[in-house]
């Protein structure tokens, strides 16, 4: 379902020229055009909404460069940003850009190991800290940070004994040491900003490192520009529109959008109070697009379907009724059939009646157009959310490209295509099925790795590393990683992605890794959804203790062997799942096991579990395992436990 609606844009001729102007150099050009008349950024903190217009969002930006001039930030030197969704991040961002730097944005989440090796690769010369958590991670490896001369920290919480630390500094004491320069050197900002190419390196990202180490992808203010200048002109968003940021800023979607689209397009960045709060605060903002990554859709949509089942007789009968027409809506819309009459009138008596109030009640309501991206996700997924109301729709895109550029239109959604490329990109498939695509978005290469970046072009394309083919409506399919693409011993191909995405839309399966190179038939190991499996077993009063325990009960085990078979009937013969094994853990980012943002790496796993996969394909039917379980405090501990090899008849 879509909705028309009316948004302020600025001109294309304006558009044209700030595509030719550096990331803060067009920040400069809003203060001027929309001043304190508009809203530029929103955060919720202790339950208000705190505002900053241009004008802010510039001044803010200004003292930030400012501070770390005075600090000895110089000219294409690195610095590190290790932040959650604040302002703060732009203000560091846009004002190192400001100063000439690039800045290199880490995750939160990440150990002090990643964090040590990822500033040493680039020399970082500063930091922006969130909190006490990430100086101390800093504090602790000094000696192994040979280059870092400062750390900024923004959260104050839990600092006070900090103080004396030469080493630290305040976001508010740096912007008071912007300002004080500012008086002294009124024009100096100016002229630095005036030096800024839009050519030259803004940022650099870290690939996602499913294969490897991650690498650095250099991206320009063009690249930035560029793709923003594609999503205006694409989707019904422009001055004031809202978007809401909850995807972490070292994940290249927010990146897009919070010194992308939303800079170039005057669009209003809205940073939640907590991820906690996030769904409460869709309601409140009303965001018009959202994209973020399958998990969270998957996530949602377990959550929905629970609710339901948890619900009165009534609502879940009134419920599947409504969710049976929104899929006969679905169905005509996908296959581009006429709607009958009747269809529309109960569609939309189920829309009022059920999904509405659904919708508001989980943040959904407002949105004009939502997406997925980052990972394969089911169409199962997409047709359930389109069926209830929403517009959700696949989309694909990667680091190296800036972010997403290629969507599905709204008057041609096809569940399994990732649709078609935005204006000013073109895409194509090689001979041996890999996606190429050109455009100015495309990135600058790979920090000090001049070989991998010579791979990743050939005569001036970009190899996406991933295996697709376009339909006869021209959309993208993607059928998964190419060096992921499979072969049975018979010499069937698949892709894993397929199979494990149509595993992950049951309610009780978090994450599965599907196997089967050179073997003679497909196997898997899964991770049960905690939260639902365990809400499972207390209806049914099985006892349990931990997931460990959990996930080896006799009563789960049957549970998920159902789930699997229900999937086996979606697949071909040779892509049936035939033997399976519940793991004892969950996989885990800290242990290597999956990306910061949530992929499997999926040549890690296989090499760590090769024991249980060797199990599944010898004919034994259960085995001994002792293993490392990293708890919530973050200790890690041994687990010894008997698990049972699982047959699908």
């Amino acid at each position: 379902m879509t909705r028309k609606v009316q948004v302020k844009k600025h001109s294309e001729e304006f558009i044209a020229e700030l595509v030719q102007c550096t990331l803060p150099q067009i920040l400069a050009r809003q203060a001027q055009t929309l001043g304190n008349t508009e809203v530029a950024i929103r955060e919720k903190a202790y339950g208000i909404w705190q505002t900053y217009t241009w004008k802010d969002y510039f001044e803010y930006v200004k003292h930030t460069a400012l501070g770390l001039i005075t600090l000895g930030l110089k000219d294409k030197d690195n610095i590190g940003i290790i932040m959650d969704n604040h302002p703060e991040w732009l203000f560091s961002e846009i004002g190192a850009q400001a100063a000439g730097a690039v800045s290199l944005n880490l995750f939160t989440s990440a150990i002090t190991s990643e964090i040590v090796s990822a500033l040493n690769r680039a020399h970082a010369r500063f930091v922006v800290a969130q909190d006490q958590e990430q100086v101390d991670k800093l504090i602790d490896q000094k000696e192994k940070l040979p280059h870092l001369s400062k750390i900024i920290y923004v959260d104050s919480t839990g600092m006070r004994n900090y103080r004396d630390n030469e080493w630290l500094i305040s976001f508010r004491e740096l912007l008071e040491i912007g300002e004080k320069h500012e008086a002294e050197n009124p024009e100096l900002f100016e002229k630095r900003l005036g030096r800024g190419k839009v050519d030259e390196v803004a940022l650099m990202i870290m690939t996602s490192g499913t294969t490897g180490i991650a690498k650095l992808a250099m991206l320009t203010h063009r690249n930035f520009t560029s793709m923003a200048k594609s999503w205006l002109a694409s989707e019904p968003i422009g001055i004031g529109s809202n978007w809401m940021s909850m995807s972490p800023p070292a994940w290249i979607v927010d990146q897009m959008w919070g010194v992308g689209v939303t800079l170039v397009g005057g669009m209003v960045m809205n940073f939640p109070e907590t991820n906690d709060t996030i769904l409460e605060d869709f309601r409140e903002v009303g965001p018009s697009i959202i994209i973020t990554s399958s998990r969270f859709w998957e996530d949602l949509a377990s959550r929905i379907r629970v609710k339901m089942d948890d619900a009165s007789f009534i609502n879940r009968k009134l419920f599947a009724l409504a969710e049976k027409i929104g899929s006969a809506l679905v169905a005509c819309e996908t296959e581009r059939k006429r709607v009958p009459v009747y269809l529309k009138i109960v569609g939309a008596l189920a829309s009022l009646i059920v999904f509405k109030p659904l919708l508001d009640r989980v943040g959904c309501s407002g949105f004009v157009s939502a997406f997925t991206g980052g990972h394969p996700i089911s169409p199962d997924v997409i047709r359930f959310f389109r069926a209830v109301g929403v517009n959700l729709k696949q989309c694909y895109g990667l680091t190296e490209t800036s972010g997403i550029f290629q969507i599905q239109p709204d008057d041609e959604v096809k569940l399994e295509t990732v649709g078609k490329p935005l204006p000013d990109m073109l895409v194509k498939i090689s001979d041996d099925q890999e996606v190429m695509v050109s455009s100015d978005t495309v990135f600058a290469g790979y920090y000090n790795d001049f070989e991998a970046t010579q791979e990743t072009f050939n005569d001036g394309w970009l190899l996406t590393g991933d295996a697709g083919y376009l339909d006869e409506d021209g959309h993208l399919l993607i059928i998964g990683r190419k060096q992921d693409i499979i072969r049975d011993k018979q010499g069937n191909a698949f892709s894993p992605d397929f199979i494990e995405t149509r595993l992950k839309f049951s309610l009780f399966i978090k994450e599965t890794v599907i196997f089967g190179e050179g073997r003679p038939f497909i196997t898997a190991l899964v991770n049960i959804d905690m939260g639902n499996v365990g809400n499972w077993a207390e209806e049914r009063m099985i006892p349990y203790t931990t997931y460990t325990d959990l996930s080896q009960r006799p009563e789960v085990e049957g549970l998920i062997l159902e789930e699997v078979k229900a999937v086996n009937t979606q697949l071909p013969e040779p892509m049936k799942i035939r033997k399976f094994i519940l793991l004892y853990k969950l996989l885990d980012a800290d242990d290597e096991e999956l990306t910061r943002t949530g992929k499997v790496r999926r040549r890690f796993v296989y090499g760590l579990y090769l024991d249980l996969i060797e199990a599944m394909y010898t004919g034994k039917e259960e085995l001994d395992v002792k293993g490392k379980v990293r708890y919530r405090d973050g200790h890690v501990g041994m687990i010894q436990t008997k698990i049972k090899v699982i047959t699908v008849a």
